[in-house]
C-alpha cells in the first residue's frame, strides 16, 4: 500500500479519564485488529502493555498501533491523559 491518500494518522488526545484508550480499543475491535475488547480497569487494554499501566488502570506511555479498514491504513497513537 503506497498510495498516501489511503493513509490516516490519528492521535487521540484528551483530559484524564476521557476514554482515549477505550476509544482506541473500540477502533481496533471494529477493524478486526483484535477480537476481544480489553478493558482499561481490568488491565487488559491492548495499548496499555506496561505492567504498571495494567496494575493501575491508566495509560502512562503513548502507544502506537496500526489497523486497516476499507482499503485504508490507520496509524493510531493512544496518549496518556
Amino acid at each position: 500500500m503506497s498510495d498516501l491518500s489511503k493513509y490516516r494518522n490519528i492521535g487521540i488526545f484528551a483530559h484524564v479519564d476521557a476514554g482515549k484508550t477505550t476509544t482506541t480499543e473500540r477502533i481496533l475491535k471494529l477493524t478486526g485488529k483484535i477480537h476481544k475488547l480489553g478493558e482499561v480497569h481490568d488491565g487488559a487494554a491492548t495499548t496499555d502493555f506496561m505492567e504498571q499501566e495494567q496494575e493501575r488502570g491508566i495509560t502512562i506511555q503513548s502507544a502506537a498501533t496500526t489497523c486497516f479498514w476499507d482499503d485504508h491504513r490507520f496509524n493510531i497513537i493512544d496518549t496518556p491523559g
